[in-house]
């Protein structure tokens, strides 16, 4: 009997609320939702008609009743009122019937987030239901979810490149030394294909046909057998309807300004790192978490780059989530490594 009660309390959840997905992790469950962070409301915007995948189908397709939001830009709140819609119905469908007191919500932010942005994320979550909002930035939560011992005086390097954002940081006594927060991530890498191919191709493409392309062909390093595609848009000069066969050589190149970003923010953070955690790092590697992590062979190109073992994790994309879950789970533990209290 105590045991069901304690179940029924036991409503914590963690919400790695990304540019592009947005994950929830329920304590003593797993990861119960993954949606896109795409909202789409009614012209006057008090109706939602649909959040997450059923939202983002109707991006480029939606009539002018029919309003497509992405609430969050470049990993950071963009409409508070819309983001506030999203997570009360997030919190909502992680809940189900467990609704007997507000859950404890633990969200995920980058680590270049200002106080401002902060409180932002923390008045949402009060508002959409949260009765305690802790928050934990991204690289921290991508480290302890690829099992890296952050505890330990030692350098663990990890760069999660996620939709609007790339984090890179060193870690080391449970704190974060070094980090370099740069607002580029996929959603870039989409923005990128997008104008390669109207300059090159006088096509015209959407953000989801660019970012289709970039997983089924896009790549930052040669691959061992280059890969073609059949694109399909509207001609640039006719405004008709064309299809164009595309390589992956070109998308390489139509990325390869982002990617190049990418490493050059790895340069400068060991241009501010002590050797000896540069020597831990060489020792041991930079850890890759995020969904732009998936993109081909960008550990190779990394790796070539900066000299240095490059480690993809498995499931990169869900790395953060686990790590905010094993968080949540043990949070007396690892209660040392939350975001200090926000001032108001």
């Amino acid at each position: 009997m105590f045991k069901g009660l304690s179940g029924l309390f036991s409503n914590d959840i963690a919400i790695d609320l990304g540019t592009a997905n947005t994950l929830v992790y329920r304590k003593g469950v797993g990861i119960v939702i993954d949606e896109p962070s795409v909202v789409a409301l009614s012209t006057d915007g008090k109706k939602i008609i649909a959040i997450g995948e059923e939202a983002k189908n109707m991006l480029g397709k939606n009539p002018d009743e029919v309003r497509i939001i992405k609430p969050l830009k470049d990993g950071v709140i963009a409409d508070f009122q819309v983001t506030e819609m999203m997570l009360r119905n997030l919190i909502f469908r992680a809940q189900k019937r467990r609704l007997l007191i507000k859950p404890r919500v633990l969200v995920c932010v980058p680590s270049g987030i200002t106080e401002v942005e902060k409180r932002a994320v923390r008045d949402s979550a009060l508002h959409a239901g949260a009765r305690e909002v802790h928050i934990i930035s991204e690289p921290i939560a991508a480290a302890i979810g690829a099992d890296l011992p952050i505890h330990k005086p030692q350098g663990n390097l990890v760069m999660d490149i996620g939709g609007g954002t790339t984090e890179i940081a060193i870690i080391s006594l449970s704190h974060i030394v070094v980090h370099s927060s740069i607002r580029i991530g996929g959603d870039k890498m989409d923005q990128a294909i997008v104008n390669y191919l109207r300059k090159r191709n006088n096509i015209f493409i959407g953000i989801q046909t660019a970012e289709k392309i970039k997983i089924d062909i896009g790549s930052a390093y040669p691959l061992e057998k280059e890969l073609k595609t059949e694109v399909r848009g509207r001609d640039i000069i006719t405004g008709y309807p064309i299809t164009v066969e595309v390589s992956s050589e070109e998308i390489r190149e139509a990325l390869s300004e982002t990617v190049a970003a990418m490493i050059d923010a790895v340069k400068r953070l060991f241009e501010k790192t002590a050797p000896e955690l540069a020597a831990d790092i060489a020792e041991r590697g930079i850890i890759l978490t995020g969904g732009g992590a998936q993109l081909k062979r960008l550990d190779k190109k990394l790796q070539e780059s900066v000299d240095l073992p490059v480690h993809i994790m498995p499931d990169p994309l869900l790395c953060v989530l686990k790590g905010s879950g094993h968080v949540l789970d043990n949070l007396e533990e690892y209660r040392e490594v939350l975001i200090k209290k926000i001032e108001d």
